[in-house]
Parts: structure tokens; sequence; C-alpha cells
């Protein structure tokens, strides 16, 4: 019975040290979160007491389980704390990513808070993610490594696969030869500044917005909602529009076919007039010029500019509806028109 109660003492008493130096880790992140307002590296630490407490009440069972003097524990103390390194190893592996991942989410905020350049902070949005991945599956790897090496039969397995790496890489390079093509994708695309997230890129004849990268896909979501997954390959080895590349600025037109009496002079006076009250147009550049003709009617061509691919979008829409409307309101010879004849009799023999 003394053994029973010893047990629940000890393990009482380390699940309560455990949470007691969690809280007090909180309360002092809460505390710098309070003093520094401007630095969310602590509001983002706080995100990490779930695996702090996991360590924590490893540690601390590990070291004080021995003091219940319980014949069951103590004969099967080899295996207990095995089994314990392995927790330790895990809620390890997974405090370190998130306490990097706060370190990095918060120099970026702060990064983000002095730039202005939204084309560099995509850059480094992107930069930012990759990285953050790379570092989750390299210390994924890290911790793998130390549970295999804690069982002696998979150390010698290590030693034999270590002397066995040629024939293994090459293997492996032939198999996965996609797989690491993309994998060296994502780093060239990361850091060669090719695509970042929230730009506006044009694949597959479909336009849309760079809404995720990883190491081995990209994610556009289209201007209709839809989400295009492509492998991030396909942006180092084929062509493709990037419409945010040099800035967000965009040109576009507007053709409308006209009868060969329109009047051009009047329709450019009324389009100047009319961007001067359209949102979307950002007074870079305009024109109005007749770009073709052919027998039946001539191609007018309105050329207008916005601050981004969206805008530009709703300036095209709104001068196409508003020129065909002013030509049918008040000019409405000058829309096209089909020319019919009255068919002859046919000569009489």
């Amino acid at each position: 019975m003394e053994s029973v109660v010893r047990l629940a003492l000890v393990l009482g008493g380390s699940v309560l040290v455990a949470l007691a130096v969690g809280r007090a880790a909180e309360l002092f992140a809460r505390y710098a979160d309070a003093r520094h307002p401007y630095t969310p590296l602590w509001g983002l630490l706080r995100r990490c007491r779930t695996p702090l407490y996991a360590v924590l009440l490893c540690v601390v069972f590990r070291w004080s389980y021995r003091a219940t003097d319980w014949p069951p524990l103590l004969d099967r103390a080899a295996v207990l704390d095995h089994i314990l390194l392995l927790c330790l190893i895990g809620g390890g592996a997974w405090l370190t990513i998130r306490v990097v991942s706060a370190v990095v989410e918060s120099a970026y905020a702060r990064y983000a808070g002095r730039t202005r350049d939204a084309a560099r902070l995509r850059r480094v949005r992107t930069q930012v993610t990759l990285l953050t991945r790379v570092m989750s599956v390299a210390v994924g790897v890290i911790a793998a490594a130390f549970v295999l090496v804690t069982f002696p039969t998979f150390r010698g397995l290590g030693t034999s696969l270590l002397a066995s790496a040629g024939v293994i890489g090459i293997v492996a390079g032939v198999a996965a030869q996609s797989t690491l093509g993309n994998l060296f994708a994502g780093f060239q695309i990361a850091f060669g500044d090719m695509v970042r997230i929230g730009d506006t890129v044009v694949v597959d004849e479909q336009w849309g917005i760079v809404e995720e990268v990883t190491l081995t896909f990209l994610t556009v979501r289209t201007w209709d909602e839809r989400r295009v997954t492509l492998p991030v390959s396909y942006f180092t080895s084929r062509p493709f529009e990037n419409w945010s590349r040099g800035g967000n600025e965009s040109t576009g037109t507007v053709f409308v076919h006209c009868d060969h009496s329109a009047p051009v002079d009047l329709m450019r006076t009324h389009l100047r007039k009319f961007l001067d009250t359209c949102p979307g147009w950002d007074g870079r550049a305009w024109g109005l010029a007749v770009t073709d003709t052919s027998p039946t009617g001539i191609t007018v061509r309105a050329l207008v500019t916005a601050k981004d691919p969206d805008d530009l979008w709703t300036t095209r829409c709104a001068v196409r509806e508003e020129l065909v409307d002013w030509l049918a309101r008040e000019h409405p010879t000058g829309l096209p028109r089909v020319l019919v004849s009255q068919a002859t009799d046919a000569a009489q023999p």
C-alpha cells in the first residue's frame, strides 16, 4: 500500500512540477509580450506550451520514477527509460520546430512592418515558408535518426546502410529523379525570385494568384475560386506569364468593332472623360486608335492601365460596356451594320 501511495505522489508531483514550470514560462512570455507589444515573438512562443509540457513531463518523470520503489516499475526500468527517451526525442523535436517557426515568423513580422515594397514582401514570405518547411523536415529526420540509434538492432543496420551508400544513392537517385527535381526546383523558385506568394500568373491559359508554395508543388487560385496545383518543376521547365514581376502595374486593351462612319474623335474624347470617373484606372496611360479595317467596318482599340491585374480586368469591362452603350445611345449608325440588297429577278430568256 505504501508503494502505491508513493507512486501516486511521485506521478502527481511530476505532473505538478511540469505544469508549474510550463505555467511559469507561459506567464513570462505573457509578461514579455505585454512589455514589448511590437515584438510578436513572445506571443508566438506561447504556442509552444503543449510540446513544452510534454518535454518537461518526460524529463521530470524519468528523473523521479525510481523514487517510488515500486517493484513493477523497477523491474522494467530499462524498458521504461527507453520509452521515456523516445518520448523526449519526439517532444524535443516538436518543441524545436515550434520555437524555430516562432522566431522565423517574428522576424518576418518585424521585417514586414518596416518594408513597404509589396513585391519584396512576397519574395521574403515565399522564402520564409520554404525555409520553415525545410527546417521541419530536417528536424524530423534528425529526430528519426536519434530514435533509430537507440535500438541496437537498427544501429547495426545503419552501419551496413552507410557501407553501401554508393549503391543506394544511385538507386535512390534514379527512382526519385522526379521528386528530387521538384525539390531542387523549389529551392530555385525560393531564391531565384521566379514566382512568389501573391503573384498573378498565367499557366495553361488560366490566370490566377499564387496561393501556396512548397518544396514539391505550387497552388494557384484562379479568378473563379478554383485551385490549380502544379509541380514546382513546371515553373522551371516551361514558360509562364508572371504579371507581378517587376511591379503589379498592368496595361490592357479593349477592341470594339464599329461601322466606317463611327465618330472616332468623339469616341476618343468620351473615353477620356469616362476614365476620369473610372476608379480602376490609375491615370498612367490611355489611348484610342483604329487598328484594323475591313470591307464591312473598322476595329477600334482602347488602351487603359491599372495598378494591378484585378483592377485592369474591371476597367476593361467597364470601358467596353461604356463605349458600346455610348455608341448605341448617341451614334447608333456607328455600330456595325450588315448590308443587304434586294435580289433581282433572273434575266428572261
